[in-house]
């Protein structure tokens, strides 16, 4: 039998600290999130998405966005970065000294009315003054597409649309785009059938995958995505996350849980997952109830 190629190192981005926490009830302190950031940051993770320059109505867990920019625990070699929804939050996140930022948009419509107030053509509006003024201020900027391939209120999203809108987000610069199971419905049917329109036309370097795990699905997506070439993959500590605006969406896939599975596939990444082990312990602590990772149940138990 003849074993699937593999890729030998694979870049794990780290989103635990804003897109984990966003959707926490209990309000995480500020010393608990630092301490699970320079965790994380001590584990290898060289990419960590440290917080989000969001309305502090909508979103109250990232309301010490700037207190945590400021007081990021710097490494060399570790980039910081913050999502901005518009320009000024670009602004704000310049001001506190980050390293990159992203924006975020959606395949779906309807989804990114109830989750931005905006269409897509509207977010991209909203997108341009950002990108002008990262370009200018040399500051490197990600994407994001949300519901990639099922939206909770318009269902399953084609492939064509999810390439419209990656198109547009590499033409207004940005130099990668995350491909997002917002509330965790491929199959991985359906992520090889969705690479497979982006790859043929933009390279595999350019583009991540981003699998929630409301289905179990999450690690099997990966590595339907690895098979088709895509070598960057977001994952969240603990397997932390969710979206207030997506019925539902669980957790994202958890990064100790994908490194178990990559490290077990001889699979380099750079990152300790005892360490990793660590900090999801750590910020366990803070929160009202347990960490969906499997990988961290096993060992704690």
């Amino acid at each position: 039998m003849k074993r699937p190629v593999l890729p030998r190192r694979v870049i794990l981005k780290e989103v635990g600290p804003r897109d984990g926490l966003q959707n926490e009830k209990v309000l995480v302190p500020l010393r608990a999130k630092l301490r699970l950031i320079r965790d994380l940051a001590a584990a290898g993770l060289k990419y960590i998405e440290a917080t989000a320059f969001v309305s502090p109505r909508a979103v109250p867990q990232l309301a010490d966005a700037r207190e945590v920019v400021r007081r990021l625990p710097r490494r060399k070699g570790v980039t910081f970065a913050a999502l901005v929804p518009n320009l000024r939050g670009m602004e704000q996140a310049l001001e506190a000294g980050i390293d990159q930022v992203a924006v975020f948009t959606a395949a779906s419509e309807t989804f990114n009315r109830r989750n931005i107030r905006a269409s897509v053509a509207e977010s991209f509006r909203r997108f341009e003054p950002v990108l002008k003024l990262a370009g200018r201020e040399g500051i490197p900027v990600r994407g994001y597409v949300s519901t990639a391939f099922v939206c909770p209120y318009e269902g399953p999203q084609t492939p064509r649309r999810v390439l419209s809108v990656v198109r547009r987000l590499f033409a207004i610069g940005c130099y990668e785009v995350s491909i997002g199971d917002t509330i965790g419905a491929a199959t991985p049917t359906a992520v090889w059938r969705l690479f497979e329109r982006l790859l043929g036309a933009f390279p595999a370097r350019r583009l991540a995958g981003h699998f929630h795990d409301t289905r179990g699905l999450a690690l099997a997506n990966t590595l339907a995505a690895m098979q088709m070439g895509i070598r960057t993959f977001d994952s969240s500590v603990g397997g932390l996350g969710g979206c207030p605006y997506a019925p539902g969406a669980s957790g994202n896939l958890a990064t100790e849980d994908l490194l178990f599975a990559l490290h077990g596939m001889g699979i380099q990444t750079g990152v300790s997952l005892s360490g990793i082990l660590r900090a999801s312990k750590g910020i366990a602590r803070h929160l009202d109830h347990p960490l969906t990772s499997k990988v961290y149940r096993a060992e704690t138990a």
